[in-house]
């Protein structure tokens, strides 16, 4: 096999690891999509007439709802931490890697 198959290889499979680690991190903002969605129905007004002549308040759903988001989103956020961490080293290693042998593989391709 020559250098270039191998680099190719390596940089192919950086990048699948890098691909994996993003699912990962989308995996998780699904999850958090999904649980707001199954949660919305319960922080609606039980009522929507009015009573007394008052109307409900609009900005009273959104408080609930972003702070039912940010509890969610805190109790992942290690996790998103970590992933994210890791995607940017790992997309460090990737320019890195091609940085330093780019041209090493394409002067190897033309042999």
């Amino acid at each position: 096999m020559t250098l270039a198959a191998q680099l190719r290889r390596e940089l192919s499979r950086m990048e699948e690891a890098c691909r994996q680690t993003q699912r990962q991190l989308d995996l998780i903002d699904r999850q958090i999509t999904r649980r707001m969605t199954a949660l919305i129905p319960g922080l609606l007004p039980r009522r929507c007439v009015y009573r007394r002549g008052r109307a409900p308040d609009p900005d009273a759903f959104l408080a609930t709802y972003r702070a039912e988001l940010a509890a969610l989103t805190a109790e992942r956020q290690p996790e998103i931490d970590a992933l994210s961490r890791k995607l940017a080293r790992q997309e460090q290693a990737i320019a890195t890697f091609v940085e330093c042998h780019g041209e090493a593989a394409a002067i190897d391709e033309r042999r």
